[in-house]
């Protein structure tokens, strides 16, 4: 029989408990206590051992075995739970800090560690501001407190403290532009427009050599349509530094403000043809200025002749060619992009983006050989790059071709690192998909579990486990659960109200199947032929046989008109006027 390390473990801690108590019989009558104590520091100082030595496995259940032994060890308690957050269990993370901070409240580092995930928790907002200000009043020489507890008084619309709280920050390290902007932004919030304007002003007086700030007072000014202002604070930054590209764009900003397009064009067109700047530069004021048009809702005509003078000047640099594909995709001329995007693979394979971005190109046009193609192409470059066996097992997944896309993302996860939980997840959650395909049930429920276990919250999986549990009839309270849950994380998509609805259908629950099916129905604009099937099912269900033939008319001429030959059985349903399972 093998011993395992546990029972070594064990056995040892039997022995020194055996020779502590004979050596001190004489003196003490009943040495239980000390004798759990040293089993405790057995288990627990072999697992900070393993831990140290990377035995991740071995360390969790070390862990636990201690804190069999005494459940009230901080120490432990702290240890797990940064296990529990690495295994995505979020709830038993959170009790364990509870219990840590709680069995020692002058730790600061238990503390602020049980602070700051319920600060990043949902629905712990107000427990995330107790644990804060009790900081704050416990620690005053962590200053930096204040900067989390602002955020959740943000967070929970109190801008007036939030402000109080940054006001202590600033007393401490002093002035900074990221907290002179936020109490700039939350004094408008609160429609004190002064004291918000006050605020920036203090930061130019500060660095009168800066001319950044009087450039972002400027910007301030004239979205508040004060033009004559905006220009003075313009100038002021000009004198500082004349060739500031954030200038150069605010400028531009100020002529499109006031109606000289042309004005504006040639600002930013002066700054492309200027020798002296930098490409990154260059790329820089075309970026902001892009961003400027979007949130004024410009015309990108003006963007579009201002790209071609940079490329006239650096066709090959990989930067601009990539922006430029990204602005000619976002404008609907895909062709024009994919070409932009092959200058850079060709020039610079190394250049990963490049290849994602025309592996988004084919998969939109549901090109799959294509996609295939391009990820072949990567994995010359990048052959442990999981990114692409997952979008090379979507094309194959496409074609239908169900187990090379299994093997393909079977050879991909190897590559996917142990820090990647979502990401393995979605293997996961895909692999269980192609399972179920080919008919291997047990081993896609398998692959399921696997997906959740790294991701609890994958919502495709949970939809999709549940929606096969319901079709084979199988474990239909988990299908439930599951399914339930995909309408809390995401209560308006009728994919997910869909699966809710058969869930109960198959349940025999059909005035709860209606009820979701309905509401899938009035989410759904461009309703599914499969959702509208259901529909008549649930309908026939409930005595209602002419609108339920109605439905099911419907779902097939939406099948014909997306040439979709699967239509034996609803043919059947409308011809005999009753349901037949698929």
């Amino acid at each position: 029989m093998k011993i395992n390390i546990y029972q070594l473990i064990l056995s040892l801690c039997f022995a020194v408990a055996i020779q502590a108590t004979a050596q001190e019989a004489l003196a003490v009558p009943s040495d239980s206590l000390l004798s759990e104590r040293r089993k405790f520091d057995c288990f627990f100082l072999e697992a900070l051992r393993m831990k140290a030595n990377e035995r991740h496995n071995d360390t969790y259940n070390l862990l636990l075995h201690a804190l069999e032994i005494d459940s009230t060890s901080s120490s432990a308690l702290y240890e797990i739970a940064n296990y529990y957050l690495f295994l995505g269990q979020t709830d038993l993370a959170f009790h364990a800090l509870q219990k840590a901070a709680e069995y020692s409240p002058h730790n600061f580092e238990y503390r602020i560690a049980l602070a700051s995930l319920a600060r990043e928790l949902d629905n712990h907002d107000e427990e995330a501001v107790a644990m804060y200000e009790s900081l704050v009043a416990d620690y005053p020489d962590k200053p930096e407190l204040n900067y989390y507890l602002s955020e959740l008084y943000v967070r929970r619309k109190e801008p007036e403290k939030a402000i109080q709280a940054l006001n202590v920050l600033e007393q401490n390290i002093g002035m900074s532009e990221s907290l002179t902007l936020q109490k700039f932004r939350l004094y408008s919030q609160l429609n004190q427009r002064e004291r918000a304007f006050n605020e920036v002003k203090r930061l130019a007086d500060q660095f009168p050599y800066e001319s950044r700030y009087r450039i972002i007072l400027g910007d301030l000014y004239l979205e508040q349509n004060e033009t004559d202002t905006a220009l003075v604070y313009f100038r002021k930054a000009h004198e500082i530094d004349p060739e500031n590209p954030y200038y150069i764009v605010s400028m531009a900003n100020y002529y499109e403000h006031i109606g000289d397009n042309k004005a504006a064009s040639e600002e930013i067109d002066a700054a492309l043809r200027n020798p002296k700047l930098e490409v990154d530069t260059k790329l820089g004021i075309l970026s902001r200025y892009i961003q400027t048009l979007q949130q004024n809702k410009k015309e990108m005509d003006a963007a579009n002749t201002l790209f071609e003078t940079l490329m006239d000047q650096h066709s090959q640099e990989k930067g601009l060619n990539l922006m430029y594909g990204q602005f000619l995709l976002m404008q609907g001329k895909t062709e024009e992009a994919k070409f932009r995007f092959q200058v850079v693979t060709e020039s610079i394979p190394e250049n990963n983006e490049a290849w994602k971005q025309l592996i988004g190109i084919a998969l939109r046009a549901n090109d799959a050989d294509e996609c295939i193609k391009i990820c072949d192409q990567a994995l010359e470059h990048f052959p442990e790059m999981p990114d692409f066996y997952f979008y090379k097992g979507a094309g194959y997944y496409q074609k239908k071709e169900y187990l090379t896309a299994l093997e393909t993302y079977q050879q991909g996860l190897q590559f996917v690192t142990e820090d990647e939980l979502p990401y393995k997840s979605d293997f996961f959650g895909q692999i269980g998909d192609l399972y179920h395909h080919l008919n291997r049930n047990q081993e896609a429920y398998q692959a399921y579990d696997s997906a959740l276990f790294y991701n609890e919250r994958n919502v495709v999986v949970l939809n999709n486990y549940a929606y096969f549990l319901a079709l084979d009839k199988h474990d239909l309270s988990k299908a439930e659960r599951m399914s339930n849950q995909c309408i809390k994380l995401q209560p308006d998509n009728s994919t997910y109200l869909d699966t809710y609805a058969w869930v109960f259908f198959v349940q025999g629950n059909y005035t709860l199947a209606k009820f979701y099916i309905e509401r899938a129905m009035s989410v759904d604009s461009d309703k599914s032929a499969e959702i509208i099937e259901h529909y008549g099912d649930i309908l026939f269900m409930t005595g209602d046989v002419d609108n339920a033939v109605a439905q099911w008319t419907i779902a097939l001429e939406k099948k014909k008109s997306e040439a979709d030959t699967d239509t034996a059985v609803l043919e059947r349903k409308i011809a005999e006027r009753k349901y037949l399972e698929s």
